[in-house]
């Protein structure tokens, strides 16, 4: 199999040029995505249990790996919301899927959203961490508009070796990340 674009771009450019940029002694210390967590929260699924498994397909076919579903960790009775019920799904991609999602997300997806203007650029949580919200899921290409029956969104997790974020912002802007104009 061969290598993904994206990780061969970030092996052979992105690593000298975040060496340089902040004067790292080792290769071992650029920063790397270690992977991405998404996760789609499903609150209609306290009434319609199938909603779940449509959010796990969903999932499934934009990261390229089988999503799982998430459940409930305590009851709520003013949500109709009892332990252990599925309310969400969420799937964990690391290596070469987790590359090549990166590399749809950038240059396919994103550019689908309306008025696109980049992402937000203050969505980092101090450890070089970085969370994209997505209002639609329908901006993906895998996900056929004709047989979405409600329009969601979904939390995109890029986690980081990065200690801070201006590194990890650096990082996440060779990839290829839109980000809002930054000084």
């Amino acid at each position: 199999m061969a290598k993904p674009r994206l990780k061969k771009k970030y092996l052979e450019e992105i690593v000298p040029k975040l060496k340089e940029k902040f004067d790292y002694k080792s290769t071992m210390e650029v920063p790397k995505l270690l992977k991405i967590s998404i996760n789609k929260g499903i609150g209609e699924a306290t009434s319609d249990k199938k909603l779940v498994d449509v959010g796990i397909e969903e999932l499934s076919l934009i990261a390229g790996q089988k999503a799982v579903a998430t459940k409930a960790k305590k009851s709520v009775s003013n949500f109709k919301l009892r332990e252990e019920m599925p309310i969400g799904a969420r799937v964990t991609l690391r290596g070469d899927r987790m590359f090549e999602f990166v590399d749809r997300l950038v240059s396919i997806a994103l550019p689908r959203v309306r008025d696109f203007k980049g992402v937000n650029d203050k969505s980092f949580d101090g450890r070089g961490n970085y969370t994209l919200g997505v209002k639609e899921q329908i901006i993906f290409p895998e996900i056929s508009i004709d047989k979405v029956k409600k329009i969601s969104g979904m939390d995109i997790t890029f986690v980081t070796t990065a200690q801070t974020d201006e590194e990890g912002y650096a990082l996440l802007k060779e990839l290829g990340m839109p980000f809002k104009n930054k000084n």
